[in-house]
């Protein structure tokens, strides 16, 4: 049976030698998340820090920060939760392992909550200011909580049923919030918390939340799962926990997460907005200032024994990278079940998550044809962007299974160069213009604005793809160094950019006309312009994050050879993306250097955090 709270489990890792206390006196301000950094980066352990500066609460940090250290914490629930994959994706496995499959029905009772009279959750109260105020990068606006589990339910449909616990981030500091009254609810676009506020404000009503922290682990990683619509994340955490999640009503109030070690209770009002951030964010950047709706607190629960777990963010990847990991796991073979024709889809990591998105399906639609060509990808792709946050991806890159049945989508560096030995940029590059994107996403032409692309590619090899820079190649004035990044990709360094927000780049166009009628990128289908071509080409993550996240692709996508079919618009050349930082995007991330050397002085043999960093 799984842990059911963070203190069963904190005592389980500490005893396997999983966990490490760090006693040494740390601050919550910029010193906590730069070390929990610092030793995910390393493939350290969980991390227990006793002695945060102005808080008497402990914080557990890197929790999941290693694949194997998530599955070790889920492993006596996981091949409950695989029986029961298997089971929706082949009805006929019952049949094979009839003595395995019967566990299922067993694990399926663990869906539903269980009712409690009492909970060690109610037994003190506190303050916002009391809880560790943990600020992550520089310019993060106030504390923030990274791990919080906001539950709500529907106000015209109370109760379990249609409740909803997603993970948003809570600012509980600075701004214009007052001190121990309200806390900044920031939630993204295709959150299921915005249909309970759509609900709400239609209502005319408050919306009533509770935001839990810690308990058994399964609530934290329910709180992130891409699950299907009218499945509670409840549900799905009892299922991961190994038992059903113990509820306890409040007069007056949501009830709350029994074993949690916080709960923040409150209401959310139907029009109030309040400034909230700027934080670091998955991306690599900042989330700049922006009205997001606020919660008015009403109470701040706590155990007695409570701890507060936390999570850093930042360019990936990060401790989120092994959540992406361990969801991909369990919920990976089931796409092809939700999508028809799909074979696997992959949400990249180093790209930011959303702004990228490769996939492999079938192309059936004319099997008798001579040479294959993108039609059934066409109606797939289209498919996979109706799908929950699949529908926020940028970049949709898509390729056929039949042209390569051994290909998979996180071999990245086989799959781009099978797409771009594949690419017909006058036939491939289909757009949506004026769209939602990520709310994260500066690129775009406003917030949860921007554009996206697929790019399908089907039937033979086109092309080899070049593996060396051209030799003697031509550049227009202020552009260069060029270097490869992978075969078939060349970065060129260009002047910096000056382009307004959701126009396109005169300097761009001219280096795409300059360039027509010339052969100088034979093997190169793909000119990613950037500012910094060494950088750029160094690693596959280095490119990945530069070109997909500093990208709108109606604006930054370029052509060399333009072609204009109707509405369609293609490049006989080579296709260039411009990935450079402009004017308007949100600055990158950046450690605090002081911070870093405050460190470095504690690692310093003889020092507390000698052999941990």
């Amino acid at each position: 049976m799984g842990y059911r709270n963070l203190q069963e489990c904190v005592a389980d890792l500490q005893r396997r030698g999983m966990l490490l206390r760090i006693d040494a006196p740390l601050d919550p301000h910029l010193e906590i998340g730069a070390l929990q950094r610092r030793v995910y980066q390393a493939g350290g352990p969980a991390l227990l820090f006793t002695n945060a500066v102005g808080s008497g609460f402990p914080l557990l940090g890197n929790l999941f920060g290693t694949l194997e250290r998530t599955r070790f914490i889920f492993r006596d629930t996981l091949d409950d939760i695989r029986r029961l994959v298997d089971l929706k994706i082949n009805p006929f496995s019952l049949l094979k392992n009839p003595l395995d499959m019967a566990k299922a029905p067993f694990a399926a009772w663990h869906l539903l909550p269980r009712a409690t009279a009492t909970a060690p959750l109610l037994e003190c109260r506190t303050t916002l200011s009391a809880l560790p105020q943990l600020v992550s990068w520089p310019r993060d606006g106030g504390a923030f909580l990274t791990l919080p589990q906001v539950y709500s339910e529907s106000p015209s449909h109370p109760g379990f049923a249609k409740s909803n616990l997603g993970m948003y981030r809570i600012q509980i500091s600075g701004n214009s919030y007052q001190q121990d009254k309200q806390a900044g609810l920031h939630y993204q676009i295709h959150r299921g918390i915005g249909a309970h506020h759509a609900e709400a404000i239609a209502r005319g009503e408050l919306l009533r939340v509770n935001i839990f922290l810690g308990g058994a682990p399964a609530m934290t990683v329910a709180a992130v799962m891409p699950l299907p619509e009218g499945m509670p994340e409840l549900s799905f955490a009892g299922l991961l926990a190994g038992h059903r999640i113990p509820m306890t009503r409040v007069p007056g109030q949501l009830p709350v997460s029994s074993e949690a070690d916080f709960c923040i209770s409150g209401v959310v009002h139907p029009a109030r907005t309040l400034p909230e951030g700027p934080f670091g964010d998955h991306l690599g950047y900042y989330s700049l200032t922006h009205e997001f709706p606020c919660i008015e607190v009403d109470a701040v629960y706590h155990r007695r024994d409570a701890i507060l777990p936390f999570t850093t963010v930042g360019r990936p990847p990060q401790e989120d990278t092994s959540f992406g990991a361990f969801i991909h796991e369990l919920t990976g073979p089931l796409i092809p079940t939700v999508v028809a024709g799909v074979k696997e889809v992959h949400a990249v990591d180093a790209a930011g998550v959303h702004p990228l998105l490769l996939a492999i399906a079938s192309e059936r639609y004319v099997p008798y044809a001579a040479t294959r060509q993108p039609q059934e990808l066409l109606t797939v792709a289209n498919a996979i962007l109706g799908q929950g946050q699949l529908s926020l991806a940028k970049y949709l890159l898509i390729a056929a299974d039949e042209d390569a049945p051994s290909l998979h989508t996180h071999d990245i560096a086989a799959f781009l160069g099978h797409l771009l030995e594949r690419a017909d940029w006058r036939t491939g590059l289909h757009f949506q213009t004026a769209t939602t994107v990520d709310t994260l996403d500066y690129s775009g032409s406003g917030l949860n604005e921007g554009s996206k692309v697929v790019i399908a590619a089907a039937g033979p090899v086109r092309q080899k793809l070049a593996t060396e820079a051209p030799a003697g190649l031509e550049l227009p004035p202020g552009f260069g160094p060029a270097a490869v990044c992978l075969p078939g990709v060349l970065a060129i360094t260009g002047p910096r950019s000056e382009q307004a927000r959701g126009e396109g780049d005169p300097l761009i166009e001219q280096f795409c006309r300059f360039h027509e009628g010339r052969t100088s990128y034979t093997g190169f289908p793909l000119i990613v312009i950037c500012d910094d071509s060494t950088f750029t080409a160094a690693t596959l993550n280095n490119f990945l994050w530069v070109t997909f996240t500093r990208s709108n692709p109606a604006t930054d996508m370029y052509g060399i050879n333009p072609v204009n079919r109707g509405r369609h618009w293609g490049c006989a050349g080579p296709l260039v993306i411009d990935a450079r930082i402009k004017p308007f995007h949100a600055p990158p991330l950046e450690d605090d250097p002081a911070v870093e050397r405050r460190l470095d002085a504690l690692a310093a043999p003889g020092g507390p955090l000698h052999g941990i960093i």
